[in-house]
């Protein structure tokens, strides 16, 4: 490691590659409402957060997990849950005011037709507008979960269902 007078050290969350700083200056330096997606091994959660010089302040947040309330009983990090946990997320923005967030996934590798982009499609169907390229969403089938079985494409549309009647 490099010692000595002119040798800097770098922000601790850019050591351990959790924050990548020049795209987060630039997400901030727009004003607009982020739409924060963060994906681990078991869940999907999404935050629609606006900046504060006192730190991120969550406006609307939802997770996968409460996906269950709703009747979910599969896995809650495929294609299908990100989905429904997006359009969940969008429906609670829709609720209080939003109607317009960039999307934020941080350092994720982002791939085309994936779950991040599986939450996007969710949102921007409950009715929050995301700018993003027609090309990175994934399939109708894959939403519904038709890739993975019959049964969980009735459950999603079961699920989606009990979400709007709400």
């Amino acid at each position: 490691m490099a010692t000595g007078p002119r040798y800097n050290v770098a922000f601790r969350r850019r050591r351990e590659g959790r924050t990548d700083y020049y795209t987060r200056r630039k997400l901030l330096r727009g004003g607009e409402l982020r739409a924060v997606v963060r994906r681990s091994n078991k869940n999907v959660n999404i935050q629609f957060e606006e900046f504060g010089m006192g730190g991120d302040k969550v406006v609307v947040s939802a997770t996968s997990k409460e996906l269950s309330k709703y009747g979910w009983d599969k896995s809650c990090s495929n294609i299908p849950a990100a989905y429904l946990t997006g359009y969940l997320a969008g429906k609670k923005a829709v609720k209080e005011g939003i109607e317009y967030a960039i999307l934020d996934i941080g350092m994720q590798n982002p791939k085309r037709g994936g779950v991040l982009f599986a939450t996007v499609a969710g949102m921007s169907d409950a009715g929050v507008e995301i700018p993003f390229g027609e090309g990175v969403l994934p399939e109708e089938d894959r939403l519904n979960g038709a890739h993975i079985d019959e049964s969980i494409a009735a459950l999603v549309a079961a699920v989606k269902e009990k979400m709007e009647a709400e």
